[in-house]
């Protein structure tokens, strides 16, 4: 009996603490993100600097867990919104600018493409609720 108390008081503890994990981080008061550059419409080469921007919020590296801080993840060419609850996938479509970068250089084929920013929280979380950029279109050559 006194084995399978320990048990079930392990468990509820386990339970207890992936509930915390996966709570997602509230949204700081008024917090934005926004693409600098390009501008919606551009056309740019192949090889192009996307430029990101923040408002009442400031950013930080994955891992650090400073309140109403984040980094950005850039989304290409994708409809949906990362799940609520779940990280921010990690592929070609979902960039991680895991050291707080303001910047990066993107390479993308010839055509239309879609570009987002998502602030995500230390672990790479969606904020509640998500913190996220205009999208705009870019032509590329």
């Amino acid at each position: 009996m006194k084995s399978f108390m320990s048990r079930a008081a392990m468990a509820g503890v386990l339970m207890g603490v992936s509930v915390l994990a996966s709570a997602a981080t509230p949204a700081p008061k008024g917090a934005e993100v926004f693409i600098v550059s390009p501008e919606d419409g551009a056309t740019v080469s192949q090889t192009f600097t996307v430029k990101f921007g923040v408002k009442d919020v400031s950013l930080a590296p994955a891992g650090d867990v400073t309140k109403n801080s984040g980094h950005h993840h850039l989304l290409i060419d994708v409809d949906k919104l990362p799940a609520a609850g779940a990280p921010i996938p990690n592929d070609a479509n979902h960039m991680h600018f895991g050291k707080a970068q303001t910047q990066a250089d993107v390479k993308l084929a010839p055509g239309k493409h879609t570009l987002q920013l998502e602030l995500g929280d230390s672990g790479h979380m969606p904020f509640d609720p998500p913190i996220v950029s205009k999208k705009i279109t870019v032509n590329v050559e």
